[in-house]
This record gives C-alpha cells, structure tokens and sequence, in this order.
C-alpha cells in the first residue's frame, strides 16, 4: 500500500493578539500577526528534540512600528519576519513570560499554557502578559502623551523563543495602531498562536514513488494581519 500513497503533510501556524485593559474590559488592538517562518521552524525543532532551547520565553514591546504625520494620518510598517537575526524597529521593553523562569516576577500572570480539544488536529498555545500599574518604571502618571516617539507609547510587539546563549530569536511580530502605558492603566496581552497538523493522502502512481513515501512540511501564518 505504501508504493502507491504519497504522504504530505504540513504544520500551520497563526497568530492573534488582544491587547486590553482587564479591569474595563475595554479592547485596545485585536488582529492577527505575522508568523517568522524560519525562526518558528528551528523553534518548534529545537523544543521537539528536547535541547532546552526553542521554547516561548518572552515578550517584546517596542515603538517603532508605526508613523505618524502632522495630519494625524499612520503608516504602519511591514512586520519583520525574515533572517534568524530579525528584530522590533525599536525594542524598548520585554517581559519574561515563561512561568518556569527564576526571572518571571508574576507567573501566575504573565504565563503560557496549552488547549487542545480532544480529537482535533490543532492545539492553541495562549501566552498571556500584564503589564501592571507600575510598569515599565519611568512611564507617564496618564494616557494623555502626545509624542508617539514616547518609549511606552507601544505600536509593536512580538514573541521570543528561549536562548542560554542570550536573546532568542523572533518568532512572531504584529504591528499596530500605538498604544500608551501609563501609571493609570492596566494593559493586558492575550497572544494566542494556534498550531495545526494538516495530513493529506494522494494516490500516486507505482513509477513515480517507487520504494518510499515523500514527507513533506510547511509552516505558515498571516503576514499583515486581519
């Protein structure tokens, strides 16, 4: 049966962010985000043979994302999500959101955990981040800034995956419409990336698969967003 099936099979990765205020339920950006494929594949390559690397670590902020003309009108840039070295336009804040790490000072929110429906063939990892009242330190006493350049005036944000040998590589990035933390507000990230196993069976001839099955995978993800 195996010299006439050909088995190809692929993993698609996608992204979605809701970033929110918890305690007035008010939702601030809600969109999906560009999935880096070559950093998703060694991530997911690395946690799958166990190296202790490969893993989610932590989240990025920065404000780099976006442009904004005396008019008022904003340009978004493209999500950078090629080369191993990618990177946010401009990083200015980052949060540890593995619960296991010694570094995450508030795992019971600012974590990661899996949901899977039995029989399905896909699993959402939900990464969730608080960024608290208090933080990052040096932000405004309000929401009122009127330089989109400020340092906490976010309009990126993106995952990591876990290195020892230093920063992790971008697996993800979103660009959006900034966003402004302040000692006056709770900002809430709810990033969740759903992992899907795609399986399909293609009758083949004898002659073109001759002695074994062909296997081959693909991740992709949403460039731009909703």
């Amino acid at each position: 049966m195996s010299d006439n099936m050909q088995d190809k099979n692929g993993v698609l990765v996608q992204g979605h962010i809701k970033i929110f205020d918890p305690k007035s339920k008010e939702v601030y950006v809600e969109k999906r985000n560009a999935i880096h494929y070559e950093n998703m594949s060694i991530a997911l390559a690395e946690s799958l043979s166990n190296e202790g690397s490969g893993f989610i670590y932590e989240m990025s902020f920065g404000n780099g994302g976006t442009s904004v003309d005396p008019t008022g009108i904003i340009t978004y840039l493209t999500p950078n999500s090629t080369g191993t070295n990618a990177s946010l336009y401009n990083q200015t804040y980052t949060k540890v959101v593995d619960e296991r790490s010694v570094n995450n000072t508030d795992s019971a929110r600012n974590k990661t955990e899996t949901r899977h429906v039995s029989g399905t063939n896909y699993t959402d990892i939900l990464v969730s981040c608080l960024l608290d009242y208090g933080e990052p330190s040096g932000q405004q006493a309000f929401d009122n800034a009127t330089d989109t350049d400020n340092a906490y005036v976010f309009d990126e944000l993106g995952l990591r995956s876990y290195s020892a040998s230093g920063t992790g590589r971008l697996i993800t990035h979103v660009i959006f419409h900034p966003v402004q933390k302040s000692l006056n507000r709770l900002i809430q990230i709810d990033y969740t990336l759903r992992i899907q196993s795609l399986t399909t069976f293609t009758e083949t001839s004898s002659t073109a698969v001759s002695t074994s099955n062909t296997v081959s995978g693909t991740t992709s993800g949403a460039n731009t967003g909703y």
